[in-house]
């Protein structure tokens, strides 16, 4: 059986058909369709049809899925009760990388060769050596268990991860404990428990605030954002990492993702939350920073590995100044 994505028109960047026969994984979209820059005015997810073929006919749990409460959080605007319980639930496996986290694992060598040399960049750093970030300092928001604040403080940073769940932060912690650079010394990092608001309240700032595979998860993308910029120092960065918002978003990132490879837990992701590229630039100039500069993330399912690419279909990096 073959469904067609044309029949979409062009906004979802597909200039072929993809073939899904059933019962077979559905990677093979993965390497179907145009880099655009998510214009789909669409927020609706892609119609039962498409559902009932990735998954086999399996709606009712994709229903329950969407249909699940996203109330904010009672002490803050950016926090979702559910979504810090999901991780909450899970903690203990961050570092595992065979196990839940798996995927974010695989994104890492990615991930963070693009954070690198991104901050190098901006700040005018040598970028070489042992530690290329030596001199900056960080915030991780939603750190987890320390998969980006870790590596961080590895290359040099003076590093604070912030999460609000405290069964994260101590999963972070005791990974850190007896943790080096590369040269020997001791990582320079710290673990809170707490909310941007928090260290917004304190009058903290820093060269640069990271924040990776947290948009998503969050209510108010615009506030979150702009609290996420009043902690960056003038003249420094903020670097973004999230999800699309198309037809193969919603294909890739939950049905294959979660409901047919198994990757990540089912619910792990809302599609509606989900951001487009056009929509994050929107937000992020609206708190003060500078146009953002993106990046896609593409899989190879023949090397099952991430690599940088200009495709930000699905999963995306941004980084914009400070003035």
């Amino acid at each position: 059986m073959v469904l067609d994505l044309r029949q979409e028109g062009p906004r979802y960047g597909h200039d072929q058909p993809v073939p899904f026969v059933m019962g077979a994984p559905p990677i093979a979209i993965a390497r179907f369709g145009r880099s655009h820059n998510g214009n789909d005015p669409s927020r609706q997810p892609c119609t039962a049809a498409l559902t009932w073929v990735l998954c086999n006919g399996r709606t009712d749990d994709m229903t329950a899925s969407a249909q699940r409460p996203t109330g904010a959080h009672p002490g803050s605007a950016n926090l979702d009760d559910a979504e810090v319980e999901r991780f909450r639930r899970i903690a203990s496996e961050w570092w595992d990388g065979k196990g839940k986290f798996r995927p974010l694992h695989q994104l890492a060598p990615a991930r963070m060769t693009f954070v690198r040399d991104e901050l190098v960049r901006h700040f005018g750093l040598a970028g070489a050596g042992l530690k290329p970030l030596a001199g900056l300092t960080v915030l991780d928001v939603g750190c987890g268990g320390g998969l980006v604040s870790e590596p961080l403080a590895r290359m040099g940073a003076s590093v604070v991860g912030l999460d609000p769940g405290r069964e994260n932060v101590e999963a972070a912690r005791a990974h850190a404990a007896g943790q080096t650079v590369a040269d020997g010394g001791p990582l320079n990092l710290t673990y809170r428990i707490g909310t941007i608001e928090d260290l917004a309240a304190e009058g903290q700032t820093f060269d640069a605030v990271v924040s990776l595979e947290v948009v998503e998860h969050v209510p108010d993308v615009a506030l979150f954002l702009k609290t996420c910029a009043s902690l960056v120092r003038p003249g420094g960065a903020m670097v973004l990492s999230t999800i699309n918002r198309n037809l193969k978003s919603y294909a890739l990132a939950i049905v294959a993702a979660e409901y047919v490879l198994g990757w990540l837990p089912r619910g792990t992701h809302q599609w509606e939350r989900f951001v487009t590229p056009d929509e994050l630039a929107r937000y992020v100039m609206a708190a003060g920073m500078s146009p953002p500069s993106f990046k896609g993330l593409a899989y190879d399912p023949l090397k099952d590995t991430w690599s940088l690419s200009d495709d930000t279909d699905v999963n995306y990096l941004a980084i914009a100044g400070k003035a």
